[in-house]
């Protein structure tokens, strides 16, 4: 019989984690209102070769167009102030050295703060993802055992907006793991926006999930499964939030913000009425509105959607107090 050392990993984690920090040190000024940002998954996924893919590989190149339309077509203007580079963009490898994680040499030359400071020098914000396990979703250097040194890393890099996924680790080590490194990410003292993936690995329910000690460690979490470009993949979305609303209202406010994921519009997969039902579930929800879609080439009718006034003001209302769905009948549904 083979015995695992991850047990006993896992409660010399704890004990750290309990001698590091007796609570989480949130910063509890941030957010206040539902992030809206673009963020490269959704659109780009893990595309690397930039061969064949020169203008949609994940890359500096990719990041700077986008965040050049951000801030020349009126995105930015209407509340989208933050760019995300999604997972791949680093080495398969860390830095001998320093244990710090590389951006990747080719798509990324200049590393991340000289992108960081182009985003920032038009006026926009910068994120990026990273990942507490082992690996990342996509097999890539993930953060369980460098939690100092990546977030000290990301603060360097002057980030603003972390995406923190939980692939290769366990529930347990999440627990512990998201909290430690929130609690790093405030020691360095810069502001950065915590989005956490811990909730959809549990089923996103509350008597799954202590979304009161969620709240004092992130400022926003995805609940449920992963959204992809078809009307099917948000309508089980939409259905799982209007069957559990009533249960998961409470949880969420200023700061505190519960996450169905991006916005497809712009995409592939839905019609431009399937694209307004998603807009205006996802605005009542008082759900962070997270566009991926290529800036350069979107078309009129999904710009007019994802730019209307009138649903985003619902969607930024300072009072917080998301819609649900009051009842469902034969394919209909009413929503307030």
């Amino acid at each position: 019989m083979h015995f695992s050392a991850k047990p006993l990993f896992l409660l010399f984690l704890t004990i750290t984690n309990l001698k590091l920090t007796k609570c989480a040190r949130k910063n509890t000024s941030l957010a206040p209102t539902p992030p809206m940002l673009w963020m490269s998954w959704q659109r780009y996924r893990c595309t690397i070769d930039c061969d064949q893919f020169p203008n949609d590989c994940i890359s500096e190149k990719l990041i700077r167009e986008q965040a050049e339309r951000m801030k020349n077509d009126g995105w930015l203007q209407a509340g989208y102030d933050t760019i995300v580079i999604d997972d791949c963009w680093n080495m398969h490898y860390r830095d001998p050295e320093t244990n710090r994680l590389v951006p990747d040499v080719e798509r990324f030359p200049n590393g991340m703060k000289h992108l960081a400071d182009y985003v920032h020098s038009l006026g926009l914000k910068f994120g990026m993802y990273g990942d507490y396990g082992t690996f990342t979703c996509e097999r890539y250097p993930a953060s369980m055992g460098y939690e100092k040194i990546d977030a000290t890393t990301f603060a360097e890099w002057e980030i603003d907006y972390l995406k923190f996924d939980g692939c290769f680790s366990t529930p347990e080590e999440q627990r512990v793991g998201y909290e430690l490194f929130g609690n790093y990410l405030n020691d360095t003292g810069r502001n950065i926006v915590y989005s956490c993936s811990y909730p959809a690995y549990l089923g996103g329910l509350p008597e799954q999930v202590d979304y009161n000690w969620l709240g004092s460690v992130c400022h926003q979490w995805r609940n449920y499964y992963d959204i992809d470009d078809s009307f099917y993949s948000l309508l089980k979305i939409i259905e799982w939030y209007g069957d559990n609303m009533d249960k998961l209202r409470k949880f969420m406010g200023p700061g505190r913000w519960h996450d169905p994921d991006m916005l497809l519009v712009g995409n592939f997969g839905l019609t431009e009425w399937q694209s307004k039902i998603q807009m205006s579930i996802w605005a009542m929800l008082a759900a962070p509105l997270q566009i991926s879609v290529d800036l350069r080439d979107i078309d009129q009718k999904s710009r007019d959607i994802l730019l209307n006034p009138l649903v985003i003001q619902v969607n930024q209302d300072k009072l917080a107090i998301p819609g649900y769905r009051i009842g469902s009948r034969a394919g209909f549904e009413m929503w307030a």
